[in-house]
């Protein structure tokens, strides 16, 4: 395995542990025994801590050490009304061709949330849909525009597990499952314009179920 390679496995590992709370915010990560763990140098270690605080994920506290963070409620208006921009232009700005093996992963996803369905599970939830959210950045032909989407995504994944208790599970499983299917017909049909439409409009909706259910909200009427 090459030295990015590695690099890549190493963060994806932990940023994936930080976006399901297995590192809830507070936790310190230790260059020393994540080393030890991975059975790397600490310098590749020091490297993805630099990478995932770069991107807002922990920060480095003088004396302390690194920091898992928190999610910052204020940002989140701001982040997931950029991500609804982007999502509806993932589906205009070249767009990578729908292929068969783009159509079976689809089928794929539609089918596991249906399997979700029948034994709601919060964790399973956020792991598919991290799984869904990976699928959908490589239907992205514009790479200025998938790093964007992919950093604004991890940025605020967290807030999902963290408020799932105040959230109907079923609900939101429903509403993704459906978000799936219909991103699954579009694809189908090979409109990825409306792929775009499809996504912008379960962004939006999801944001606004998040934010009634986050503390100091007023119900919806």
């Amino acid at each position: 395995m090459s030295a990015e390679a590695r690099h890549q496995r190493l963060y994806s590992e932990l940023r994936g542990r930080i976006c399901l709370l297995d590192y809830p915010p507070g936790t310190k990560l230790g260059e020393e025994s994540l080393a030890s763990e991975f059975g790397v140098s600490r310098t590749p270690v020091r490297r993805v801590l630099a990478r995932l605080a770069d991107e807002g994920l922990v920060e480095a506290r003088h004396g302390v050490g690194t920091l898992v963070t928190d999610v910052d409620a204020r940002e989140l208006g701001e982040v997931y009304a950029l991500r609804e921009e982007l999502a509806q232009l993932s589906g205009t700005m070249t767009p990578r061709p729908v292929t068969q093996s783009v159509l079976d992963e689809a089928r794929g996803l539609v089918a596991e949330g249906e399997r979700l369905a029948e034994a709601p599970d919060a964790r399973a939830f956020a792991r598919l849909n991290m799984a869904y959210f990976d699928f959908t950045q490589r239907l992205i032909g514009n790479e200025a525009l998938a790093e964007v989407s992919e950093r604004l995504y991890f940025r605020t994944a967290r807030i999902w597990l963290k408020t799932i208790s105040a959230l109907d599970l079923g609900r939101e499983i429903e509403a993704f499952r459906e978000e799936m299917r219909q991103v699954a017909g579009a694809l189908a049909s090979g409109d990825m314009t409306a792929v775009g439409m499809i996504r912008r409009a379960h962004i939006s909706m999801s944001f606004h179920r998040l934010k009634a259910a986050l503390p100091g909200s007023r119900p919806a009427n």
